[in-house]
């Protein structure tokens, strides 16, 4: 059975697809906002994995949605939770099966369970979280047996995190978005899959 995997490149979402793929048929998902917008490096940490992967693009207007939440709240938490709900209700029309990295240590994005329920019932599906019983160590240790990682403060690797896309929009528009994100938020990118020794 096929599943569609919500996909940044990053240590979480590789390790929960390959967790996935002993009984389901994985594909990876990254979504964008602009379909010009490349991403290689994600396309390269996708292809280190073996899965096949997609790039999808959201509706036109989001992103000033988007923009709009961020500068209206003060920080970015509800805006990343409506791109992940909007992510998983995309391709919740297209597989039988979706899934994401989200970890137990995640606050922000994380669905509720009544926003799982909902989402399983309204689209006919279900919803695999295989991470969140783990914690950030554990999934560190797991993933790098496999895969060498890098790790960098968001905006210094370019792995899907949606905050590269808004923080460029954001700083077209001179907004300043630097006091509307947190301080020292560490990302991580798939480099390649390790060989054995």
């Amino acid at each position: 059975m096929k599943t569609g995997v919500l996909y940044s490149g990053g240590k979480d979402s590789t390790l929960a697809a390959v967790l996935l793929a002993r009984d389901y048929d994985v594909e990876l998902i990254t979504f964008v906002f602009d379909s010009s917008h490349a991403v290689p490096s994600i396309e390269a940490a996708a292809k280190a994995t073996g899965f096949p992967w997609k790039k999808c693009v959201f509706a036109p207007g989001f992103l000033d949605e988007v923009i709009n939440m961020i500068v209206d709240d003060g920080h970015p938490a509800n805006a990343i939770n409506e791109i992940h709900r909007r992510s998983l209700c995309a391709i919740a029309q297209e597989y039988e099966v979706v899934a994401d990295g989200t970890r137990r240590d995640d606050r922000v994005p994380m669905r509720t369970q009544s926003e799982v329920q909902s989402l399983e019932m309204k689209y006919g599906v279900s919803y695999m979280r295989p991470l969140l019983g783990i914690g950030k160590k554990e999934i560190i240790r797991l993933c790098e047996k496999s895969f060498d990682v890098v790790y960098g403060e968001t905006g210094s690797i370019q792995n899907g995190d949606f905050e590269s896309e808004i923080r460029a929009e954001m700083a077209r528009r001179e907004i300043d978005f630097v006091p509307l994100f947190p301080k020292n938020h560490e990302q991580s990118l798939i480099i390649r899959k390790k060989t054995g020794d």
